[in-house]
């Protein structure tokens, strides 16, 4: 029973991730015959969670292989992401789609754990009622700029806010009121996953992703694995040290760390504008910088360095086939490329190197919501029966 249970979640995985996919395809990516493809087909149906239909345009003899799609409109999940200065919610349904969202700005005012919640709360809620009546809610999850506790959702370190062993998931689950836990994670480490999944790491089990907010943060994937450490902390890589002798001071305590080297103060103070914030601002200067204008070249050039450094050590350390950039790292690498390619040049040791590819996000700015999604669907893609749906 168990290993049925698994089939059933294994094929439902294949069709949430990769979309519409024929009976034949399925049948080769699981390595089974086709009539168990059927059999467990017919199971999903029958619970609602996928349907079939003849593929469009066949023509020629012969019976076509079926295509097996997820029930989008009616299987989906509530998908938080906090960032800095921002706050995001969506419904999205089994397979990826965005059905619904909400976004709101986040003020930069400290530990605001009741604010954070409050909001995420009345637009969960708002969601929800607009959901069709006949749909289903299968979970929740959250991506949260910060340290994260496996298993509780407690963000233990939050850097830019203040927060400290804030009780992030058991106070969102309880003011959402679903009966739903929420499922938790650093955005980078969803982020990364979700790039694995269905965007530019596809096919890439062993990639590094690096996130740009306020700060940098990085998820870090090992033969399809998220590495996460002993705690569940691991890949930091916004901490990792690239400037020891002189770096600008980072908010973790130390200095000289690629966070605080590459993100949003180090971007804003290079183009000699240390009064200014947000991710606008920081967009402002890399605009400027592909117009020409000197100063703010010369700032994303000296970025673009550090950047590569960082890049360099990570290529050395976990010898990864993509190194992917996301959030405000997308526009950062696409304008200092020739930099962070010189540096890796000389400091990457060519064997490591050699297979390395540079890419951009696939997912933009919805990659860590649609990782948080993903945390949200995690339960019913490992048991997709263990609730009756078919009523």
């Amino acid at each position: 029973m168990r290993r049925h249970r698994s089939s059933l979640g294994a094929l439902l995985h294949h069709v949430h991730v990769s979309g519409p996919l024929s009976r034949a395809a399925l049948a080769e990516r699981m390595g089974v015959n086709r009539s168990t493809i059927l059999g467990l087909t017919a199971e999903l149906a029958a619970a609602g969670l996928v349907r079939e239909e003849p593929p469009s345009g066949t023509t020629g003899a012969g019976r076509p292989s079926f295509v097996v799609l997820p029930e989008s409109r009616r299987f989906w999940v509530l998908a938080f992401d906090v960032a800095v200065d921002r706050l995001t919610a969506a419904r999205v349904g089994l397979g990826g789609p965005v059905l619904d969202r909400r976004d709101v700005a986040r003020s930069r005012a400290g530990a605001d754990l009741d604010t954070v919640v409050r909001e995420l709360a009345t637009m969960g809620r708002e969601l929800v009622a607009a959901a069709p009546a006949d749909s289903v809610a299968a979970g929740v999850g959250a991506a949260y700029c910060g340290m994260i506790r496996p298993g509780d959702g407690m963000v233990r370190y939050g850097p830019e806010m203040g927060w400290v062993d804030q009780a992030f998931g058991a106070e969102l689950e309880r003011a959402l009121g679903l009966g739903l836990p929420v499922a938790v994670g650093n955005e980078a480490h969803l982020g990364a996953l979700a790039e694995y999944a269905r965007g530019a790491g596809a096919g890439s089990p062993d990639l590094i992703y690096l996130h740009g907010d306020v700060g940098v943060g990085g998820g870090i994937l090992v033969g399809g694995k998220l590495l996460g450490g002993e705690s569940g902390y691991g890949a930091e890589v916004g901490h990792m040290l690239v400037n020891p002798v002189g770096g600008r001071p980072c908010l973790c305590g130390s200095a000289g760390c690629l966070e605080a080297e590459t993100g949003e103060h180090a971007i804003l103070a290079a183009a000699g504008r240390p009064e200014q914030s947000g991710r606008e601002a920081v967009r402002a200067v890399i605009r400027d910088a592909e117009a020409g204008h000197l100063a703010e070249a010369a700032a994303m050039a000296g970025i673009g360095d550090w950047l590569g450094i960082g890049v360099a050590n990570l290529i050395n350390l976990f010898n990864p086939g993509v190194v992917i950039f996301g959030g405000v790292l997308r526009e950062v690498y696409a304008v200092a490329a020739p930099e962070v390619a010189a540096r890796i040049a000389q400091h990457a040791m060519p064997v490591s190197r050699e297979r390395a590819k540079l890419r951009l996000s696939g997912l933009a700015d919805d990659a860590t919501l649609l990782g948080a999604a993903d945390r949200g669907f995690a339960a019913l893609l490992a048991d997709p029966l263990q609730h009756d749906f078919s009523s």
